[in-house]
């Protein structure tokens, strides 16, 4: 599922977001979602959010299907 709308992110759901210092390589980090930083109902790049792994922030590329 895509990233980019924010009624498809769900706290706690596992998500491949892009860190800010990997945006050039597009390196992805799997996490779960803790907090939603972004309070628009879309972002073209993505929603931001914080993982509990670490306390990452990154945008959301991807909604991993956890089935």
């Amino acid at each position: 599922m895509d990233g980019k709308l924010r009624k498809n992110i769900k706290i706690g759901g596992l998500v491949d977001i892009v860190l800010k210092k990997d945006q050039r390589t597009g390196k992805l980090t799997r996490g779960h979602v803790k907090r939603l930083l972004t309070n628009s109902p879309n972002h073209p790049h993505g929603i931001k959010v914080m993982l509990v792994e670490g306390d990452q922030v990154g945008r959301v590329q991807q909604i991993v299907d956890e089935a």
